[in-house]
């Protein structure tokens, strides 16, 4: 649940959806928009803290500002 804490800190404001999938053996995988962002399986170990909003950032929201309290 802490990628979806830190992707939801920081960009509310342009995510639309957020929906947790459960999965057999484990499986973490982030998915936006359908493309695969983090897969667990493939990587072989757990998102470390900050690493799915690192990639989500680099890859789909550069320029966006984060939300602003």
């Amino acid at each position: 649940m802490r990628a979806t804490d830190e992707l939801l800190h920081d960009y509310q404001h342009v995510i639309s959806e957020v929906r947790l999938v459960m999965g057999a053996k484990g499986v973490f995988d982030v998915r936006v928009d359908g493309a695969l962002l983090y897969s667990k399986h493939a990587i072989g170990r757990h998102a470390e803290p900050g690493e799915v909003l690192a990639l989500f950032r680099e890859q789909h929201v550069a320029g966006v500002a984060v939300y602003e309290r």
